[in-house]
């Protein structure tokens, strides 16, 4: 099928705008990988420090210098539900390199924290910024040269993106993501909604919400809802970095077990040494990021990825813009509805054919380039195969489902849930903005309204608690961008608004802060830039200002007099108390040097 005409004139000026950049990262990674795994011209003290404590038969092995070594990068804590199972998974690596007449070592651990833990908590605001920490632990973890390919371990928000970067600065290894898998499903996801937003109102008491939550979150695993960290196993499915099949097989079972030995042997058939070799930076080129963003928007994936992919990409040379997710959305059907986007979560979403189906439907109408190189050895057409448990306990592809088992869930291509994806790029006078517009009621999609003017979440939580939020209006929560307090996800904001909007109000949040992939049925115009800490036009913003959201034509404006309103001086808020406390003093440094949120919003 030939590609979508749209989507190959985004793709090439990608590759034109990106020409230079790209070329100096290909020539250092190329320059990288002709010197080989370096490990045996260390010297013999530096080596002997690698393999000290090997056993027996590794020790030997690296001693002789004639085996390949994969170099586990984890992320494994037993907090996160999402990053317990990997417990078992340096084991499980170990006796599947060993089979294979290789080597594995743990080369590193980096940093995982969990965004359900710290939500509204000061916490939160280490939460973007550990994104660039990860990189940097992931470069430290490799820094030794003791690798001949790397296997990530990672799932959550911040988590795989970091790992990316990270990987791309070693760009010349071959590197294969490994995924844990989502816990198995609790209770509903419309059953979660509607106890959240009774004890917002109040209905319900802390005792029957924690219960409500200890019923979703329940085991080991991801969350299953569809927010960042599903958005991210997605992500490294299209773009070519897991196994076929491999994102959403449930942990501690057999098939994800030998998937995750397959993942072993994959990245030793696509090392250096051999007629594979497969080095990640060249994995992710220009096409391998557009089917990204495609992935994206067909399945209604995480706002954080409109930061996230932009700041993988520069790492490897390329300059992807907001501009191109908006093009892209305008040709993208969306195809899947998993919570908050539906009532379903990414378990049912695999069932009814998940990831299979979806890149089988989107291939079929030139909607994702085919011809790209990933782990499996197979452009991505190799990709609608799923995953099978054989006979003697490995890993068998079969043909993958020609249709959906459950159309409320995920369609094909000649019938989507909407004709353009999930995400939208918003300009006007108040800056630029993204908006997840596939939760949101087409009669939703509009509002013009007065604004009503916070610099916290807290703010408004008090001002709801108070019945002070009477009447339509736009809630403009400022000075939560990246240079303010490191860019907090505001999902305290969603039971309140929720509550208001299902009472007939009609309203919208605009903010220089995140909402991610729990973005809901709420218009929400988030990542405004430049943010109000850069003195940007949402610093201008004043209580009862007209301000239109329209996610139909992506407008973002304040219907103020241009003259008054580029009269105006910008508030200045006080931020101090954002810099100490939970080890913000340690990110003051990131909070000076982070660019804008439409380059990614990174301190690198």
């Amino acid at each position: 099928m030939t590609i979508h005409a749209r989507i190959g004139e985004v793709t090439e000026r990608i590759v034109e705008r990106s020409r230079d950049t790209r070329a100096r990262y290909l020539d250092h990674i190329r320059a990288a990988a002709e010197k080989k795994p370096t490990r045996n011209k260390l010297g013999c003290a530096n080596l002997a420090h690698g393999f000290a404590a090997c056993g027996p038969h590794d020790k030997d092995a690296l001693k002789a210098g004639e085996v390949p070594n994969v170099g586990i990068v984890t992320a494994y804590n037993d907090m996160l539900s999402a990053h317990q199972p990997y417990e078992r998974f340096p084991d499980l690596i170990r006796a599947a390199a060993r089979e294979s007449g290789a080597v594995a070592q743990v080369a590193g651990g980096v940093p995982a924290m969990c965004d359900g833990v710290t939500q509204g908590e000061a916490g939160m605001e280490l939460s973007l910024f550990s994104r660039d920490v990860i990189a940097m632990g992931t470069a430290v973890a490799l820094s030794h040269q003791m690798f001949d390919a790397a296997l990530y371990l990672g799932i959550c928000d911040k988590i795989v993106p970091g790992l990316v970067i990270g990987a791309l600065s070693f760009g010349h290894l071959p590197g294969v993501f490994v995924p844990a898998g989502p816990m198995p499903s609790g209770i509903s996801n419309d059953e979660k909604a509607r106890v959240r937003q009774a004890y917002a109102e109040g209905k319900v008491g802390r005792a029957e919400l924690l219960e409500s939550e200890s019923k979703s979150y329940h085991s080991p695993g991801t969350c299953t809802f569809y927010g960042t960290a599903n958005s991210n196993q997605m992500l490294m499915e299209i773009m070519g970095l897991h196994l076929p099949g491999a994102s959403f097989v449930n942990p501690n079972t057999p098939l994800r077990d030998a998937l995750t030995r397959a993942a072993v042997k994959r990245s030793l058939e696509i090392t250096a040494s051999g007629n594979g070799y497969t080095p990640v930076g060249e994995i992710l080129d220009e096409r391998a990021f557009v089917n990204g963003v495609i992935g994206l928007h067909a399945t209604g994936g995480s706002t954080n990825h409109t930061l996230h992919l932009v700041a993988m990409a520069r790492t490897a040379g390329i300059r992807l813009t907001w501009h191109d997710f908006s093009d892209l959305a305008e040709v993208v059907p969306l195809l899947a509805r998993v919570y908050p986007n539906g009532s379903a979560d990414v378990n049912h979403f695999h069932a009814a054919g998940g990831m299979q189906y979806l890149i089988r439907e989107l291939l079929s109408e030139g909607l994702l380039h085919e011809d790209v190189r990933t782990v499996a050895g197979t452009g991505l057409s190799g990709y609608t195969a799923e995953p099978k448990l054989g006979e003697d306990g490995s890993v068998t592809w079969v043909d993958g489902p020609t249709e959906s088992a459950d159309t409320n869930v995920v369609r094909g291509v000649a019938n989507p849930f909407q004709a353009t994806g999930g995400l939208r790029v918003l300009t006007g006078n108040l800056g630029r903005s993204v908006i997840k517009t596939s939760a949101v009621k087409p009669d939703r999609q509009i509002v013009e309204a007065p604004a009503r003017v916070f610099h916290s979440q807290e703010g408004l939580q008090k001002a709801f608690k108070a019945g002070e939020l009477t009447g339509d209006f736009v809630a403009v929560i400022r000075f939560q961008g990246p240079k303010a307090n490191g860019m907090p996800e505001l999902h305290k904001l969603t039971p309140p608004l929720g509550v208001l909007q299902d009472r007939g109000q009609r309203v919208a949040l605009v903010t220089d802060g995140r909402m991610s992939g729990a973005s809901g049925k709420v218009p929400a115009a988030i990542h405004v830039t430049p943010e109000a800490a850069d003195g940007g036009p949402i610093a201008r913003v004043r209580d009862g200002d007209i301000v239109r959201l329209d996610a139909v034509a992506g407008t973002l404006e304040v219907l103020v007099d241009a003259a008054e309103f580029a009269a105006r001086e910008p508030v200045v808020a006080d931020l101090s108390a954002n810099g100490w406390g939970v080890g913000r003093d340690l990110f003051a440094n990131f909070r000076r040097v982070v660019g804008p949120a439409d380059e990614g919003a990174s301190a690198l």
